[in-house]
């Protein structure tokens, strides 16, 4: 099954028929590209070139940051030090920085302790901050946008979702895969499904990156410039109760280093996440955003 192309633009142009095709390939694949999304490409160059320059830092720089000391989920990701395949227990063969959404120390949210409250943690180097803060606002803009035709192709009001995702969970995900050893039973990222209601990643081409549609076997997700790969993720799937889906994808042992830039975005930590209405018998019970990420980050990390 080949991965569909969708451009966002069409939504502008027709957005009913941009609904029913976002809508279909929601129910039968769970990732699509999508072209025509509006992000500068001058500042997608710059999160590229400032991930760079962070992973290149000695690990002395970037231990300070290190996610393993934040419950908030923010932070420096060391090589090997998460395993996504939770049936193997697969060791990845990557690194990783996350960025939350950017609260002050003095937000009441964060001094009371809210579970995925807390401050960023932020690398020494020059214009960092704001070219991260500048892409989070704009994937965050694209994904709360995404979500208002799928809110349609659920029955539900356009505006359905809004509330739930305008202080969300989202993290923006810089990661940095080393070029394969050759090692035998290595793996970039293991097989998994996302967390979160919506992943939109870019990458810089190079390859690895593989999806298995349901049913189907592992095949490769095609490269198209500028285009973000957007995929469903398990919040979405189980809010939807399982008339979307969300696939299983891997990143193989790539050639040559190979970056990326994940957003996921998931709801706010008090909402409310139970099959909607109209979807059948549910077949979940009902949870708060936070302690569905709390659940499936606890896996990942053996908290």
């Amino acid at each position: 099954m080949s991965i569909p192309r969708l451009n966002w633009a069409n939504h502008a142009r027709d957005p009913e028929a941009f609904r029913a095709t976002l809508g279909q390939t929601c129910r039968d694949t769970g990732f699509f590209l999508l072209e025509g999304h509006g992000l500068d490409p001058a500042l997608i160059a710059r999160v590229f070139d400032s991930a760079a320059q962070f992973f290149a830092q000695p690990e002395g720089a970037k231990r300070p940051l290190s996610i393993a000391t934040n419950p908030h989920n923010r932070g420096w990701a060391y090589l090997g030090s998460e395993s996504l395949d939770e049936t193997s227990g697969q060791t990845d063969r990557k690194e990783a920085f996350n960025i939350g959404l950017d609260l002050p120390a003095d937000d009441p949210r964060v001094i009371r302790g809210e579970p995925f409250r807390g401050v960023n943690l932020w690398p020494d180097l020059p214009g960092f901050r704001d070219t991260m803060l500048a892409y989070f606002d704009a994937a965050l803009d694209l994904g709360t946008g995404l979500l208002r035709p799928i809110a349609r192709d659920l029955g539900l009001p356009v505006h359905h979702f809004d509330a739930s995702f305008d202080a969300p969970m989202a993290t923006l995900r810089l990661l940095s895969y080393p070029a394969a050893s050759g090692a035998t039973g290595e793996i970039g990222a293991g097989a998994h499904t996302d967390y979160g209601a919506l992943t939109l990643l870019m990458t810089d081409g190079a390859p690895g990156l593989q999806v298995r549609p349901r049913g189907g076997d592992w095949q490769d997700v095609p490269h198209v410039p500028g285009a973000f790969i957007v995929n469903i993720g398990d919040c979405l799937m189980r809010w939807t109760n399982d008339l979307y889906v969300s696939t299983p994808h891997r990143v193989l042992p790539p050639p040559r280093a190979r970056q990326s830039v994940a957003f996921f975005l998931d709801p706010n930590p008090d909402a409310l996440i139970d099959p909607l209405p109209g979807t059948g018998a549910p077949k979940y019970a009902a949870m708060t955003g936070a302690e569905y990420l709390h659940m499936r980050l606890s896996a990942t990390y053996k908290l």
